[in-house]
């Protein structure tokens, strides 16, 4: 009896503790985000008035505007900024089909001074200071409206880019000859890809595409696995790694919005239709998971078999009306702990501190690789800081909203094809200690794809799952493949 008290008085205790701790962490964690919210404003003036010191333009970014009503009839576009002059803007049909593949998370973040503005702008309404334009407007539109975004629209019409076709980088990115190769006239608007042909010289019994996760590389996969494959799969496969849109080697176009229309035509230019590849495999890690799904989902008849590391599979439960907006919140909390919540919520949430963070690291990252080359003695292999380092602001920002947030409401029908392609094998790993993607996003994808094989490795995280044992998961895609290729015979 005094052991069963003691018990519940121990569960009373840890239930008191973690009520308490989250009720800390709550506190701690308003208090942390509201003093970001308005560094992030601050750093708003800040980047616009150097823009225009050193570009002579000031550019628009998504924190000046909030959801706009787009009026879609004679292809004309109603945009108003808050408290601002309206203006009608209009667009191709091309550019309109853009409008679609962009996530509203790109600006559409409650924080603490739009909901000021916003809770500002309804009094005003109240006294009837409503724009005129609008107001006029408003009887007219019989067509379903959707919400868009002043800088979206000038980025579409190719005010901020200049539709350049090698635009110089901005003065916040690298200009080093890596990082602005892809600009030179005789380079083509291609993807880097690193390849391994067979080294017997015989035709090829297979193609690989491998595909990486967020600010990282082809290196991920280059440096790791492609000196581990047995000599048997060195002789039967061909290999493709890929650099992103915007990541590594490849192209970053300034006027680009990355979405997976973008991203999935250019793997599609540079690997599928450069090479002749048919019929494929794919491995992708993180967010490569969702481009992964979406290339199996429109080229059934081809792609063989899919090995997804750690996919950011976040199901939007039933009713819920902002699929794009509760992923966000899935991914970045605005907590400040754990560390990880913290981190994300940082990127997700603050286009100014993050694009100030890339100006520091992505922008010097000549100088940190040589510090961490000088002070390691050269012992570390820095293939990931060289990845991590790769990259702008741009192409991350628009990347991690347009891609992970973006596509909510689309990776479950991209599931649900796989799913009833037969032909096609699925094998899921993830780390048992994965702090970045949780491990019941990877659950969730066998729930929706129930003969999907998911291997959960104890031990290893994010990174870890591939690099550290390299040779091990080597030989566990030599098998996916050997015994995709024995079912079809």
């Amino acid at each position: 009896m005094q052991k069963k008290n003691k018990m519940n008085i121990m569960r009373k205790n840890r239930s008191v503790l973690t009520m308490s701790g989250r009720f800390v962490n709550e506190a701690v964690s308003f208090i942390v985000f509201c003093f970001l919210d308005l560094v992030d404003f601050v750093l708003c003036f800040m980047f616009k008035s150097v823009d225009m010191l050193i570009e002579s333009e000031w550019r628009p970014c998504y924190c000046s505007s909030s959801a706009k009503e787009a009026i879609t009839s004679s292809g004309k576009i109603l945009v108003s900024e808050q408290g601002g002059e309206s203006k009608i803007v209009s667009l191709s049909s091309t550019n309109k089909l853009q409008l679609e593949d962009i996530s509203d998370t790109l600006y559409s973040r409650p924080s603490l001074v739009s909901e000021v503005s916003r809770l500002t702008m309804n009094e005003l309404k109240r006294f009837k200071f409503e724009d005129p334009v609008l107001v006029s407007k408003r009887g007219i539109s019989s067509c379903p409206s959707f919400t868009v975004n002043t800088s979206i629209v000038e980025m579409l019409q190719g005010k901020i880019g200049k539709q350049d076709l090698h635009p110089i980088p901005r003065w916040s990115d690298c200009d080093c000859k890596q990082c602005t190769s892809w600009t030179s006239p005789s380079s083509k608007a291609t993807l880097f890809v690193k390849s391994q042909y067979p080294t017997s010289g015989k035709a090829p019994e297979e193609d690989v595409l491998f595909i990486h996760g967020f600010i990282s590389s082809s290196l991920f996969w280059t440096e790791t696995l492609f000196p581990n494959f047995s000599s048997v799969a060195k002789s039967s496969y061909r290999l493709f790694a890929v650099d992103l849109l915007g990541f590594g080697n490849s192209p970053k176009p300034s006027e680009s919005l990355y979405t997976l229309r973008e991203h999935l035509e250019m793997i599609e230019k540079s690997v599928l239709e450069a090479h002749k590849v048919k019929s494929f495999h794919i491995v992708a890690h993180s967010l490569g998971s969702i481009l992964a799904l979406a290339l199996a989902a429109k080229y059934p008849q081809y792609v063989k078999s899919i090995t997804l590391l750690a996919p950011p599979y976040y199901p939007v439960p039933k009713g819920e009306a902002q699929a794009t907006q509760y992923v966000m919140r899935q991914i970045a909390p605005r907590r400040v702990w754990p560390p990880m919540a913290f981190g994300a919520s940082l990127v997700c949430w603050y286009e100014h501190i993050t694009r100030l963070i890339c100006f520091l690291i992505c922008k010097n990252h000549r100088l940190w690789l040589f510090l961490t080359k000088l002070i390691t003695r050269n012992r570390v292999r820095t293939f990931l800081l060289e990845g991590f380092f790769s990259h702008t602001h741009n192409a991350a920002w628009h990347t991690l909203h347009n891609i992970i947030c973006g596509t909510a409401a689309k990776i479950g029908s991209y599931l649900e094809t796989v799913k009833e392609n037969p032909n096609c094998k699925v094998t899921i790993f993830h780390g048992k200690n994965d702090e970045v993607i949780p491990i019941e996003c990877s659950y969730e994808v066998q729930k929706r794809i129930p003969r999907a094989q998911l291997r959960v490795i104890d031990d290893k995280d994010h990174i870890t799952i591939v690099v550290g044992r390299q040779k091990a998961f080597a030989r566990e895609l030599e098998e996916i493949w050997r015994s995709t290729n024995n079912n079809y015979s």
